[in-house]
Parts: C-alpha cells; structure tokens; sequence
C-alpha cells in the first residue's frame, strides 16, 4: 500500500487511522505501544514518530510505504 503525504510528514498515529488500518486514535495507540509496529524494519514505539518519504511501515502482515506529495 502507498501513503502519499500532503505535507513533509505524517505521524505514526495518524497515517494508521487516515489508512484505516486501525479503528480510531486508542487502537493506534495501543498497537505502537505494544510494539506491533515496524518502521524501516525496526520496532517504533513513538506514538507520534514523524513518517517522512521514503520510510516503510509494516502492520499485521501490511507494508505502507511513505512517498512524496
């Protein structure tokens, strides 16, 4: 799956909620926390970890990967 920022960045938390891969804000929470995701192939646990072009998010068997406007 792609994710095309509008902006220089998108957070964490807020890319998996605009993807629906999660619910709402509390799931999304709960996932990173619990270190259920990978960014760029290393456990994030920032909830608000900038996503820029170029990184690559992986979900429950799903990679998003982050490109330009």
């Amino acid at each position: 799956m792609e994710f095309k920022l509008k902006y220089e960045f998108v957070e964490l938390d807020n890319m998996l909620k605009l993807t629906q891969l999660v619910a709402g804000g509390a799931e999304a929470r709960e996932y990173i926390l619990s270190g259920a995701i990978r960014v760029n192939g290393q456990v994030e646990n920032r909830i608000r970890r900038k996503l820029r072009a170029g990184d690559l998010v992986e979900f429950q068997g799903q990679q998003v990967s982050i490109t330009a406007k």
